[in-house]
């Protein structure tokens, strides 16, 4: 398995696309939405930027590290998005190897910390995320917000 910019395999970005917008394309969000992200996600050394995990010629993954991703908390940036692994992927760790990919690419650019958000709890902790309040995504839904410090005293991965 690897994982790699999808600026550099860009046969795979329809595909994204629409992984995208099944997953996330709640809220009557359209295809096109995520066309555009992941359109614009395909420029090397730029915000947003997609990450796409593939083995043997299958795209089993992938994981974006979006400028803003929470249209309420424009303050917080960069932010890990769009995490999604292949059904039949599943079960194997990838989730915790594409953030692990996200965190140490995002320290490498020389970012302090890390946002996400989700409707969940639980999942994100266990990688080292902490929980730090809850916020309001479009239209009006409550999510969970989480920081990831990218200090050497930061959060890691305990899975």
């Amino acid at each position: 398995m690897t994982i790699l910019p999808l600026y550099a395999r860009p046969q795979y970005a329809e595909a994204v696309t629409d992984w995208l917008w099944q997953a996330f394309g709640g809220d009557g969000l359209p295809r096109a939405f995520f066309a555009s992200i992941v359109e614009r996600s395909q420029r090397p050394n730029a915000l947003p930027l997609t990450f796409i995990a593939v083995e043997d010629d299958r795209l089993i993954g992938t994981v974006g590290l979006w400028r803003c991703d929470l249209i309420s908390r424009q303050d917080l940036w960069p932010w890990m998005a769009a995490l999604y692994v292949a059904p039949e992927a599943r079960g194997r760790g990838l989730a915790g190897q594409l953030q692990q990919h996200v965190i140490d690419y995002a320290a490498q650019q020389g970012f302090d910390e890390l946002y996400l958000y989700s409707a969940c709890r639980d999942f994100y902790e266990r990688f080292g995320w902490q929980y730090i309040g809850d916020g309001l995504d479009y239209p009006d839904t409550a999510v969970h917000l989480y920081r990831y410090a990218l200090s050497s005293s930061g959060g890691a991965i305990t899975e």
